[in-house]
């Protein structure tokens, strides 16, 4: 497991990003903002126009550094990756999983039990801070709907019926989500989950997030020797990190958490949004400053991890995962601990 946490993410759209030596440059316009050690950085996401120099490319692929590209509107563009390292037979173990339907449904099942357990735990705190938001009952009907769910992934097999039940226990969570902000509704109000693109502010904010996310989940996973486009519960799609999209689903309800907060405390506002002529609906350069800020401070915060009994850093827990993930294809553990959060 690595053990540093600093991920730099380069948000100046007209920043590039280069290797002098052993230190990384970050020039404007020609000059020089920012230099700082190579060796303090874990990984990189460029969400700038420029990119950054073949030499840096080179050394990030060279030392295993995560290299990913964004656009600046969060659209993950592509990663750059060295040579395949690792147990070759950890690899092959992945790939007979998923041709085992029954490791796979139990992996399956693992997930998205999590998931939804950590949704109702979202759901139960935002409804203990305003208990108003359910004066007719809809939320702890939404509840119901979920407990009932999670009962009935316990008991099915079938990965295309438990998609099914994944989709519909969103569905019901998204009509209720527009409760549990209860700050800047005329400005902040999500009617739908939209993804390509989003279509307010609320999808903008979740869209960015949910892609940061997931690339620390790819890089993480590409750490410990496991192929992140190969998944269990996401399908096999070319260009698509179907495995970290898998872990992902376990991480939704904290940053869904966080989005909340961020609007409720009026971290962000209506103004740190652009709303383009195609109705699209993307955070500005002030406002991924703020939403990264707030996403690195969360990442900064020590908490037990439920399965290790340990205090780790937020930001370890793709890491943790991933090692866990690998422990159960290698068949170290019997099955595999899916992260729920307090």
């Amino acid at each position: 497991m690595r053990k540093l946490l600093n991920t730099l993410y380069i948000t100046k759209e007209n920043g590039y990003l280069s290797l002098d030596g052993e230190n990384l440059v970050l020039t404007i316009e020609g000059k020089e903002a920012i230099r700082l050690p190579f060796s303090n950085v874990e990984s990189i996401v460029c969400m700038n126009y420029l990119g950054c120099s073949p030499a840096l490319m080179g050394k990030c692929a060279e030392e295993q550094v995560g290299l990913c590209f964004v656009s600046p509107h969060g659209r993950f563009l592509a990663r750059v990756t060295g040579e395949i390292k690792g147990n070759v037979l950890l690899r092959y173990n992945q790939i007979k999983l998923i041709e085992t339907k029954d490791q796979q449904s139990e992996i399956v099942r693992a997930i998205l039990i999590a998931k939804l357990k950590n949704t109702k735990n979202l759901i139960l705190r935002s409804r203990r801070d305003n208990p108003e938001i359910d004066e007719d009952g809809f939320i702890s009907h939404t509840l119901e709907i979920l407990q009932n769910n999670i009962e009935k992934i316990k008991k099915e097999s079938d990965p295309d019926v438990l998609r099914g039940i994944e989709g519909q226990s969103a569905k019901a969570y998204f009509e209720i989500f527009n409760r549990l902000i209860t700050k800047q509704k005329e400005s902040f109000s999500m009617i739908d989950r939209t993804k390509r693109p989003p279509l307010d502010r609320v999808n903008a904010m979740l869209s960015f997030l949910y892609t940061v996310c997931t690339n620390d989940i790819a890089s993480a996973l590409e750490c410990v020797g496991l192929d992140p486009y190969i998944g269990v519960f996401h399908t096999l799609r070319p260009g698509r990190v179907s495995l970290a999209c898998d872990i992902m689903e376990e991480f939704r309800a904290m940053i869904e958490r966080l989005v909340i907060s961020l609007i409720n405390l009026r971290t962000v506002q209506d103004d740190d949004f652009e709303i383009q002529i195609s109705g699209a609906v993307l955070l500005n350069e002030n406002g991924r400053k703020k939403v990264i800020t707030a996403w690195q401070n969360k990442k900064k915060e020590i908490i037990v991890h439920p399965y290790l009994k340990e205090k780790v850093a937020v930001g370890l827990f793709p890491y943790v995962q991933a090692n866990l993930m690998a422990k159960y294809i290698r068949g170290e553990i019997s099955e595999y601990p899916a992260l729920i959060w307090g």
